[in-house]
């Protein structure tokens, strides 16, 4: 007898043996079981993922001499045939060569007739994608309206150049891609049913080459299996493969966690001896730092058993999160690029030297210094340094000291941008606030109004219970006069804009409140002769950065921070705190 290949012999003859389509298989069962089948069914997926085989499985659930049943017996005729493919009432079109509308019409003709022996006549159209415009279209009326004796099976990789008229007479069901261990075990029990000997670590190997597709993962497998001479090993999958062993993957990861370039070239000298397929080398590395993240994060997914574990450990703990990450992107990225470099080697080349060189900066040999240099000027710094002025530049030393000697350890810290420290007040300005915030006792209406000085109106404005509009016009004028009862503004012009009648009566209300007695409020737009509190705030603001500006520029540790990094502070990002 001729040999068959594995992935005709292997193909599922039932639904319990079809792989990972569980939630098309339990659609389906439902529908036969309670006799609620569509009259055409869409099956959507990659190549080798089951469609065509679900069609067929289907119709033999529909044409089983036993009955519609969504276990049928595999044995009678009807059975037989549909696995041998010669079931005369089972239609199958491949729409790739019959894409003329004569030829669908032609095979549209005979649908009225029914079945030769069969209870259905079941059409299974490969690749309906492939059919014309003008072939859908003849196809329509049939496929809304079908004789009670056929279905139509559809089964396409590409659903989008199906036209949505058809996709609304259809059943659509997606089946999805196959994950990398349920095509191992299928590999598996495949080739223990074969009797043929196999080194499990080399069946992980074929599955992700099947890249999720169950016929390409036995077609491989039937590669394998002819490469090593009826057996199926690590080296000789690898080999037929193009890919590497996994030390020598750890070995380049452990060469890029040392940070060493020179070691990392010489690490791919080595794999080019072997002649791999570089791309495949790149996603061979993708998966591994894939692992290593993973690792970092749920340790619970290595497996105890597994050969290259110990290794995993260290590399996880050795390689900084933040490098693994920049490390897995930079490969992901030369994935895309790879094809267009002029030599694959050399593309490779430099996707892991583009790794290196945006590696943050506190790795590199050179700053990986900064943190003990920069201690020690610290040091000096504390010591008989040059310091800044005490009321500027005090409290900018030691909130720039502090967190240098706290952090200095770590090298991510230093690249954190510097939080600028509160700056000691002028002490006219300090004893102005005071001032302003001295409660003013009230034992009576003649105590509680009496305002002799701008001073005192600057610091009643600071009371008023106030917000808003009216709140920023009192901040905008200077008194002009208190008497009698009336209490006479002037409001900068830059602010008139302000007024309106609603937020000089809030403004009028909230006086009245503070100052205990009825007030006449006049307010009169003129030029303030004296500093206003929202005049005298900002200028306090003014004061305040130039003093942070002062203090950064003045601070040693600062300049050394700036001589070590090459930088310089962008302007405007200085401010004081509040």
């Amino acid at each position: 007898m001729s040999y068959q290949v594995l992935a005709r012999k292997w193909r599922p003859k039932s639904f319990d043996d079809l792989v990972g389509q569980s939630h098309v298989v339990r659609a389906l069962s439902n529908a036969l079981d309670r006799d609620q089948l569509h009259h055409a069914y869409l099956f959507t997926g990659t190549r080798g993922v089951g469609k065509t085989t679900l069609a067929r499985i289907l119709a033999k659930a529909l044409n089983c001499e036993e009955g519609v049943s969504a276990r049928p017996c595999g044995v009678c005729s009807a059975c037989r045939e549909i696995d041998g493919g010669r079931f005369v009432d089972l239609i199958e079109v491949d729409a790739a060569s019959r894409t003329k509308v004569d030829q669908t019409r032609e095979l549209l003709d005979n649908v009225p007739y029914a079945p030769a022996r069969a209870r259905y006549k079941v059409y299974l159209i490969d690749e309906v994608h492939m059919f014309s415009n003008h072939s859908f279209n003849a196809l329509l009326k049939t496929l809304e309206e079908p004789p009670p004796h056929v279905k139509f099976l559809l089964a396409t990789t590409d659903p989008q150049k199906v036209p949505v008229t058809v996709l609304s007479r259809c059943l659509q069901l997606n089946l999805r891609r196959l994950l990398p261990e349920e095509i191992r075990a299928r590999l598996q029990h495949v080739l223990e049913a074969e009797g043929l000997e196999f080194q499990a670590s080399a069946l992980p190997l074929l599955a992700r080459g099947a890249d999720g597709s169950m016929r390409d993962g036995l077609s491989l497998l039937d590669q394998a299996i002819a490469f090593g001479g009826g057996r199926v090993d690590e080296s000789g999958v690898r080999t037929m493969l193009g890919t590497l062993p996994g030390d020598l993957t750890l070995d380049l990861l452990d060469a890029m966690a040392a940070g060493d370039a020179a070691r990392v070239l010489a690490e791919v000298e080595r794999v080019a001896s072997l002649t791999p397929d570089f791309e495949e080398l790149l996603r061979e590395l993708i998966a591994l730092l894939h692992r290593l993240a993973l690792l970092q994060q749920v340790p619970e997914t290595l497996a105890p058993d597994d050969p290259d574990a110990a290794r995993l450990k260290a590399l996880a703990e050795r390689l900084p999160a933040e490098d693994l990450q920049l490390y897995y992107q930079v490969a992901l990225t030369g994935q895309g690029d790879l094809p267009l470099a002029p030599d694959p080697r050399a593309g490779f080349e430099m996707v892991l030297l583009r790794a290196l060189a945006f590696r943050p900066a506190p790795h590199r040999d050179e700053p990986a210094r900064a943190p003990a240099r920069l201690a020690t000027l610290r040091e000096s710094a504390s010591g008989d340094a040059t310091h800044p002025p005490e009321a500027a530049g005090g409290a900018v030393g030691s909130a720039l000291s502090a967190p240098l000697s706290a952090q200095a350890s770590s090298p991510v810290s230093m690249l954190r941008p510097v939080t600028e420290p509160r700056v000691a007040e002028p002490a006219p300005a300090r004893h102005a606030r005071a001032a302003a915030h001295v409660p003013t006792e009230t034992t009576g209406a003649a105590a509680a109004v009496v305002l002799t000085s701008h001073a005192e109106w600057l610091a009643l404005v600071d009371r008023l219970e106030l917000g808003g509009i009216a709140s920023q016009i009192a901040h905008h004028c200077d008194l002009k006069g208190w008497a009698d009862g009336r209490l006479s503004l002037g409001l900068d012009p830059a602010a008139e804009h302000l007024r309106s009648p609603g937020a000089e009566s809030r403004l009028h209300a909230a006086l009245e409140k503070t100052m205990g007695t009825a007030v006449k409020l006049d307010i009169q737009v003129a030029r303030p002769q004296r500093e206003t509190l929202a005049q005298r705030r900002e200028r306090e603001t003014g004061e305040r950065r130039q003093a942070a500006v002062s203090a950064m520029e003045e601070d040693p540790v600062a300049r050394a921070m700036q001589d070590e990094l090459d930088a310089s502070w962008i302007a405007g990002s200085i401010e004081p705190s509040d």
